[in-house]
């Protein structure tokens, strides 16, 4: 019995794996006839079945490619980059610097000249680089041993995910190195082919969307498709460093140029990108003075990002600037709640690849939490004394003090045409989301906040415009004051003039002789004219 024994255990043991590895190829077999059909309910009955094999199997990689392109095929990135979140760059140098810290500070006793900058052997495992260039060569490096292994997919697929997500450094590294690695195993698989292997299929040119089910020689159907995406992201990147270089040299309106370039492209970015441009821009109008516009960037911003604490704090600060004190508390309340639920959570917000982009790091949360606190409550004072009314319209719309009427309407318009509700939600045009399951969601955020915008850009117009009505209606009176005095003073004159001048205060006895002198002389010639008749004795007693 003690021999027979171990016989049976094996025998046992292997009938267990072949029955599993029967289990897991019907599994895969199945799932490859499902996602073949291209449909998208049974590519997510597919996933099913490729999850219930990596349950049995969980390094089986042609199991884990399917699933992860079968992942990406359905457009759910946030899950591609969940999985294949240990080859993201930023993450692993991220992990890199936070164990090259600690170091230092447990070495910080260690005297400079003690500091080993370059190994004695290549056995010497003491050397620590803090370069960023050295690191990322590092990372390159790690990806390069052990793509043979573990196979090029990861980075292709995993770039496109980084793409759509909004991490363009992370998908532009992936997916060179991708294509590198991609265009290496073909080349390698294509030196035992023969010349017949060689000729031109449809399929190599039939431009298709890629289906979960590539083949195995199939790196050079994606290099096109790759090239193109490469290149869009270069000029991305190429875009956001010429804005972010006018900015900093405090070219304010040429960083607005450039950033309008990326979100009014022709082509979409993603909307993590298409997030962080909108808060750059909007930090650039809250340079140039441009309120009201900030403001509306900053709704963009958080209709793509609930979390974006950089966005709430612009957006607080900026409606605290022009004394709109209700609407400035309610972010606050809103940004201190979000505090809160870090500090209970002991982590930031979103999943762990995307905290690295974060404005803020978790040990600063706690004296920021403090701060924000004494600000509500000097807000909530300000309130309960009254101090709503009085909001600084001018700065919002972008006006001088005492500005016309024409000057008003213009900067209205314009306004009204940039940020007129029925318009908030047409940069989603122009707007990948990492999943569309949260269109509507954004679309709700955005319209929400454009509208509560809208009402205040009206209460401002309609307030400068009483005012200007008022000043306008001073001035007139003004106007009529001194056409009245004007008036009465050329009234006084005239009035001097005419008695001066009158007929009734000169000498009547010299008009009276003149007119005798006259009459004089037409009867002298009335007499030599053949009129015999005689002047009467008055007209001859006048006359002398």
């Amino acid at each position: 019995m003690a021999v027979t024994t171990p016989c049976l255990n094996a025998t046992e043991k292997k009938h267990w794996w072949l029955t599993n590895r029967k289990i897991v190829e019907k599994y895969m077999r199945d799932a490859r006839s499902l996602i073949a059909t291209q449909e998208q309910s049974e590519i997510a009955s597919a996933l099913n079945l490729l999850d219930a094999a990596l349950a049995i199997y969980p390094r089986l990689d042609e199991a884990l490619e399917l699933r992860a392109r079968s992942l990406l095929y359905l457009r759910r990135f946030k899950d591609v980059a969940d999985m294949l979140q240990d080859y993201i760059p930023s993450l692993r140098m991220s992990n890199n610097d936070d164990s090259g810290s600690s170091s230092v500070s447990s070495d910080s006793s260690l005297s400079r000249e003690g500091v080993k900058l370059l190994p004695s052997s290549p056995s010497d495992q003491t050397f620590k680089c803090f370069s960023f260039s050295d690191l990322k060569k590092k990372v390159m490096a790690g990806m390069c041993k052990t793509c043979h292994k573990e196979g090029y997919w990861r980075y292709l697929v995993l770039g496109k995910a980084c793409c759509h997500l909004g991490l363009m450094e992370d998908a532009m590294v992936l997916l060179q190195t991708g294509k590198r690695l991609a265009t290496a195993a073909f080349r390698r698989e294509s030196v035992c082919w023969s010349d017949d292997s060689f000729s031109l299929s449809n399929s190599l040119f039939s431009g298709d969307t890629p289906t979960p089910t590539t083949p195995p020689r199939a790196p050079l159907l994606e290099s096109e498709a790759v090239t193109q995406l490469l290149a869009h992201i270069k000029l991305l990147l190429r875009r956001r460093a010429a804005a972010l270089a006018a900015l900093d040299a405090g070219l304010h309106s040429e960083a607005i140029r450039h950033f309008s370039k990326i979100v009014d492209g022709r082509r979409g970015a993603p909307q993590g990108f298409l997030a962080e441009c909108y808060m750059h821009r909007a930090s650039a109008h809250h340079s140039a003075g441009r309120i009201a516009d900030s403001i509306g960037d900053c709704n963009r911003t958080l209709a793509l990002d609930p979390t974006c604490i950089h966005a709430l704090e612009t957006r607080a600060s900026l409606l605290e600037s022009i004394r709109c004190f209700p609407d400035s508390l309610h972010d606050l309340e809103h940004l201190k709640l979000l505090y809160n639920t870090i500090l209970r959570d002991h982590k930031l917000a979103g999943p762990t690849w995307k905290k690295r982009h974060h404005s803020v790091r978790y040990r600063e949360i706690p004296g920021k939490l403090c701060a924000l606190t004494v600000k509500t409550q000097e807000l909530k004072q300000r309130i309960a004394s009254g101090d709503t009314g009085n909001v600084d319209y001018h700065a919002l719309i972008g006006l001088r003090r005492g500005c016309g009427r024409s000057e008003l309407q213009r900067a209205h318009l314009l306004l009204c045409l940039k940020h007129k509700p029925d318009k908030a939600t047409c940069f989603m045009e122009r707007c990948e989301l990492a999943d569309e399951r949260d269109l509507d969601s954004v679309k709700e955020r955005a319209k929400m906040s454009a509208l509560l915008l809208y009402r205040l850009l009206q209460k401002g117009y309609t307030n400068v415009m009483g005012t200007i009505m008022e000043e306008e209606a001073a001035a007139e009176k003004q106007r009529k004051k001194v056409l009245e005095a004007q008036l009465m003073s050329n009234e006084k004159l005239e009035d001097k003039k005419c008695t001066v001048s009158s007929p009734s205060t000169a000498n009547p006895s010299v008009y009276q002789g003149v007119f005798c002198r006259d009459i004089a002389v037409v009867g002298n010639l009335l007499s030599q004219s053949g009129f015999n008749r005689s002047i009467p004795v008055k007209y001859e007693a006048m006359s002398c």
